[in-house]
């Protein structure tokens, strides 16, 4: 292990694992809904377009009329976001997969998309604020988020079973499907230039994709938001404790959205009104509970975050890194940065979550970032034979 590593591990971190979580709402559920949480949120049957799922609960979740205003209130997803998709296929590998995006299309044909991926245990809606302040900036530019298997979208194996698979392969193969489906629901002839964004477990998907694919000269670059090999396999160790120590259930909606505030899990508190509801799914008994089992992914932690320093160095397109702290880089990302192999920007403010704590800061970074590398926008200069063509010296 590194000093740097070493030295990483006894940093106190914002939050990968969060910042210790508060004692708040230490009562257990009793044991029929402990069981009961160990099942799956209901499947969804609705259109494409639906306002109100399972697999997203912010159009169903709003308090009643009588209900008194809070901070905590939950909001939706439409405040956000234009269209909300199902995407179903049949995959050859593995059975039938049905994706679940939410979408706000490019204004026009020569304008990016931006295309979200979200970390362990979260959800689409973790970039609501950065897409609705991306589109106060670029109104023209579009955004697409996408919600990885186990935590909105489904795969099912070719005998019918749930497939738990959250291997980097599968999660990569998921983000490439979700990209192209979306391109042949919405009838793109082709696809808009794009910007690949991702955050935690996200950002070593985008990642492994800049290594798979360019998306036919599509991709203009990559961005990674709070994560780097070297630190994330030092604090995997710790994640079973943090695991064991958050609560299991909460009795309301505002519970959770205010636990998340009060641990300084997510420190933006629109944020957090507007993300939190997504992850979490009412009990017969009333209480809520997390959709994604985090600790079922344990497996696979390794298999995330090995190898992505390089991987992040070596693959097609532009690179952009954003951190809540300097103490996150690793040796290869220190060379890498001083031989200005990608762009990278800090952000001491934020926790872990750094596009919910602060996402007009993070919009702000990923427009600058697409028309630094938006080669659609350089003037070349005139050949030489059109010269000589026009009689001009060369």
């Amino acid at each position: 292990m590194s000093d740097l590593a070493k030295s990483f591990a006894k940093t106190k971190l914002s939050s990968f694992p969060p910042e210790a979580p508060l004692p708040e709402y230490p009562e257990e559920p009793p044991a029929e809904a402990e069981a009961e949480a160990e099942a799956e949120p209901p499947a969804s049957d609705d259109g494409d377009s639906s306002s109100a799922s399972s697999i997203s609960s912010t159009g169903t979740v709003v308090p009643s009329d009588s209900a008194p205003a809070k901070p905590s209130v939950p909001v939706s997803w439409t405040d956000f976001f234009a269209q909300e998709l199902y995407l179903e296929v049949q995959l050859a590998n593995y059975g039938r997969a049905k994706y679940h995006v939410y979408l706000t299309p490019p204004a026009t044909p020569k304008a990016p998309l931006i295309v979200c991926h979200h970390g362990a245990g979260s959800s689409g809606l973790s970039f609501s604020l950065f897409a609705k302040e991306l589109r106060k900036m670029q109104p023209e530019y579009g955004v697409l988020s996408v919600e990885a298997r186990d935590h909105g979208s489904t795969v099912y194996t070719p005998c019918g079973e749930l497939d738990n698979d959250l291997s980097l392969d599968a999660l990569t193969q998921d983000f490439i499907h979700m990209i192209e489906l979306t391109q042949q629901k919405m009838g793109w002839s082709n696809l808009p230039s794009l910007i690949l964004l991702g955050h935690s477990l996200g950002g070593a998907v985008v990642t492994h994709t800049a290594t798979k694919t360019h998306f036919g000269g599509k991709l203009i670059g990559y961005a990674v938001i709070d994560v780097v090999e070297g630190s994330a396999l030092e604090i995997v160790v710790q994640m079973r404790s943090y695991l064991m120590s958050r609560p299991k259930s909460f009795p309301t909606l505002d519970a959770a959205i205010e636990w998340h505030i009060r641990s300084r899990t997510i420190r933006n508190p629109t944020s957090a009104r507007a993300s939190v509801p997504s992850l979490l799914f009412q009990m017969p008994s009333g209480r809520w509970t997390w959709k994604t089992d985090l600790s079922r992914t344990e497996p696979f932690w390794h298999d995330w975050f090995s190898g992505m320093s390089d991987k992040f160095l070596v693959g097609k397109g532009a690179k952009l890194l954003l951190l809540a702290g300097t103490d996150r880089l690793d040796k290869p990302l220190m060379i890498g940065q001083m031989q200005g192999k990608f762009q990278m920007q800090v952000f001491p403010a934020a926790g872990h979550f750094v596009h919910e704590d602060m996402p007009e800061k993070t919009a702000e970074l990923v427009v600058e970032f697409y028309k630094r590398n938006d080669r659609s926008t350089l003037v070349l200069p005139p050949k030489v034979s059109d010269l000589l063509k026009q009689g001009k010296k060369v």
